[in-house]
């Protein structure tokens, strides 16, 4: 199993996990949960927390502690800290992988560290970091960390993965709070999500539509390829920034992103994608396809995110019906992905943004060359096929609370 890397010449690159034998459908499963209310906090424990209407912000009762980011200029700094854990989750079944995903605000030097660990009967694993997440990178460098590993799983950048010949069938996530000690200023926990599954990647047949008309949201379209060649020390460029140029064009869908003001930093032609790919860039990683950490920046512009995996591209019609477009990761080799304006590539991200009556999917890919040639209509069977076996199904869901979710399933 390996992670990809930034953009390498025809590739135009995401994140993800590639396995060497994908799952097969008649024994996959996939179980998502989500803790986003007052009541949901309380099924876990909080230390120097105080719970407000849905949210967690630091309270009474917090602990001291230094810290100092090795990509910080600086010592040790002082912070005030707290947390959130979680109830152990069960999976229901044997799971080979876990994707958490948060909603966290942190102003004014504030930061987050998210963990998970691990249970397979009366065997528990040890916490294992997943990421440090900061909105701004004064104090705090985002960043997933390097690979942990217990007897049960490891850490793979945004994914928690069984070791070989192991599985799990419960989790815990935690979620610690720091602001800087004296500070007025506090991180908010809005939300955490956690999809478990039996899968890395899968090999499965192309699922029947259920179309019946031609549905097509109006996303924006924006292309990564006009910001080539820009602020290169975040993953490479705009040619590698597939993952934050599409969530860009979702969150415009439903008119939501950062001011203006926010990116006077930046000279460039639709500079709202630039600030994505410098507030989503993975410090650890190097790239800015951190599948939680995309999720996570679009949370902070009032959109309720989180990461699952989705059964099928009938799933996919569903959250289309509903008005919610979605961020798809895939992978393809030379002449997999007919009408794609790349080749090839191990890795890369698109919006899902529609489906004609007979089932074909309509999306923004933004490695299209221009804006206005960004929209795309691929082979069901093509795209299918490149997702499933590229992530496992793997989306970003980013929609506003008004917009209402799909019929609950096992994956949302």
């Amino acid at each position: 199993m390996r992670r990809i890397l930034p953009l390498l010449a025809s590739a135009v690159v995401g994140l993800g996990v590639v396995s060497a034998v994908p799952a097969t459908a008649a024994t996959d499963q996939t179980a998502f949960h989500r803790w986003t209310s007052t009541s949901d906090f309380r099924l876990g424990t909080s230390k120097g927390l105080a719970a407000k209407s849905g949210k967690m912000t630091i309270g009474s009762g917090t602990s001291t502690t230094r810290y100092k980011d090795p990509r910080v200029s600086g010592g040790k700094k002082s912070y005030d800290k707290a947390s959130w854990q979680g109830p152990w989750q069960s999976t229901g079944f044997a799971a080979t992988s876990l994707i958490p995903s948060w909603s966290v605000t942190t102003p004014g030097g504030t930061w987050a560290r998210i963990e998970v660990r691990v249970r397979k009967g009366s065997s528990v694993g040890s916490w294992d970091s997943v990421a440090r997440w900061a909105g701004s990178t004064s104090r705090v460098k985002r960043s997933s960390y390097s690979a942990q590993t217990d007897d049960l799983a490891r850490v793979s950048t945004d994914t928690v993965v069984a070791n070989a010949g192991r599985t799990f069938d419960a989790y815990q996530v935690r979620v610690v709070l720091h602001r800087p000690k004296g500070s007025r200023s506090t991180p908010t926990l809005h939300a955490v999500n956690a999809v478990a599954a039996t899968y890395t990647t899968r090999a499965t047949g192309t699922s029947a539509t259920t179309m019946t008309a031609t549905t097509d949201l109006a996303v924006p379209m924006s292309s990564q390829m006009i910001h080539r060649g820009e602020f290169p020390q975040w993953g490479g460029g705009g040619e590698a920034w597939c993952s934050p140029t599409s969530t860009s064009m979702v969150m415009r869908y439903y008119g939501k992103g950062p001011k203006k003001s926010a990116y006077t930093w930046s000279r460039y032609a639709d500079s709202f994608v630039d600030h994505a790919a410098r507030y989503t860039y993975d410090h650890q990683y190097k790239g800015t396809g951190n599948w939680a950490f995309n999720t996570a920046y679009a949370a902070n512009y009032s959109l309720d995110t989180f990461v699952t995996r989705l059964d099928s591209l009938r799933d996919a019609e569903s959250f289309i019906r509903s008005g919610i477009p979605l961020v798809a990761s895939v992978a393809f080799g030379r002449g997999q992905l007919t009408g794609s304006p790349i080749s090839s590539t191990p890795g890369h991200l698109m919006v899902v943004r529609g489906f004609t009556a007979t089932g074909d999917v309509i999306v923004n890919d933004p490695a299209a060359a221009k804006n206005s040639s960004v929209r795309r209509v691929y082979s069901r069977a093509q795209f299918e096929k490149a997702w499933m076996q590229g992530s496992g199904g793997v989306v970003y869901v980013v929609r506003p609370t008004s917009t209402k979710l799909p019929a609950d399933t096992a994956r949302w």
